[in-house]
């Protein structure tokens, strides 16, 4: 039996699991709201009140971890590998950030929850680069490695936001006299096209209000803070890109992107992605390709665990 999960600053998905004739096979599996718990543990403690006997434990995290130690970014649990494998007596857990595993999980989406918004040229064994939108901006890169793919973690939402317009510029001003620093993050998540709604409205509303807004067509400050979200979201996808060289694709996991982009025009944040003056070409020839499915990290920690048994 293996044990896969996917820690965020909102919401925390579990699933227990076997390995039958080489076929993973999830028995069960549930959501958590994340803030309704203290700790992890305690959360954990809810999920396997009977301690089944578990071989191998995975746990994705918003937050930087080395493997055994880890604190999520928006939350204040503390995780560590060898106090969960004595307290749940597991055999093996190990810790990744969450969109390393969202990366392990990437050979598992099928073709049908896969959505490409620009076709490009890809190239076979290329590195790709994951990223995606949601409490905060997670990225990952996958690149080949001696036969296999080896996935390297990061904190990229942390890059400083470099503005690409004057109105960008504006919302960096308003932004840093707020927050001194002003990363990726601050603006391309749900919060962040919170701020953006804000800088441009005055008002203060949810992400998710925003969103439905703007899907209706009802708000026209809900669908203008959208826009320009997907701007600044298109654009520093666009520059992991030209850092990876990620001929093999650039993947959007995930999110308020997975929610919106299968029924909006993706233009705006295509165009952005593209906007990459002398080097346009270089970057029309990588893929963009949106993964629909809202368990990826959770799979990816399932893989994981898989193989460390």
């Amino acid at each position: 039996m293996i044990l896969g999960g996917d820690l965020g600053g909102t919401k925390t998905l579990l699933a227990l699991a076997e390995i039958d004739d080489g076929r993973l096979k999830i028995f069960r599996q549930q959501r958590y709201a994340s803030q309704d718990y203290p700790s992890f543990d305690d959360l954990l403690a809810e999920f396997i009140p009977d301690q089944p006997n578990i071989a191998s434990a995975c746990f994705g995290v918003a937050g930087p971890t080395d493997g055994r130690e880890a604190k999520l970014t928006y939350l204040p649990w503390q995780l560590s590998a060898g106090a969960l494998e004595d307290r749940f007596g597991i055999g093996q857990v190990s810790l990744l950030n969450d969109f390393a595993a969202a990366a392990h999980g990437v050979p598992l989406v099928e073709d049908r929850d896969i959505l490409t918004l620009h076709a490009g040229q890809p190239e076979d064994g290329a590195p790709r680069v994951i990223l995606g939108a949601g409490t905060g901006l997670g990225v990952a890169g996958l690149i080949w490695q001696d036969g296999a793919c080896r996935v390297i973690p990061g904190e990229g939402g942390h890059f400083g936001f470099a503005p690409q317009t004057p109105q960008q510029g504006e919302l960096w001003r308003w932004l840093q006299a707020q927050y001194g620093r002003v990363t990726v993050e601050d603006i391309v998540s749900g919060p962040g096209l919170s701020r953006i709604f804000t800088f441009l409205s005055g008002q203060q509303r949810a992400p998710e209000e925003i969103s439905q807004a703007a899907l209706a067509g009802s708000d026209q400050q809900a669908s203008a803070a959208l826009r320009l979200w997907l701007e600044c979201y298109g654009a520093f996808a666009g520059d992991l890109a030209m850092h990876w060289l990620a001929r093999g694709g650039v993947y959007l996991a995930g999110g308020i992107a997975a929610k919106l982009l299968p029924h909006i025009d993706a233009a705006p944040f295509t165009d952005a992605f593209l906007a990459k003056r002398e080097h346009r070409e270089l970057v029309k020839k990588m893929p963009i390709r949106l993964l629909t499915v809202e368990d990826l990290g959770l799979r990816g920690t399932l893989a994981r665990a898989t193989q460390q048994r």
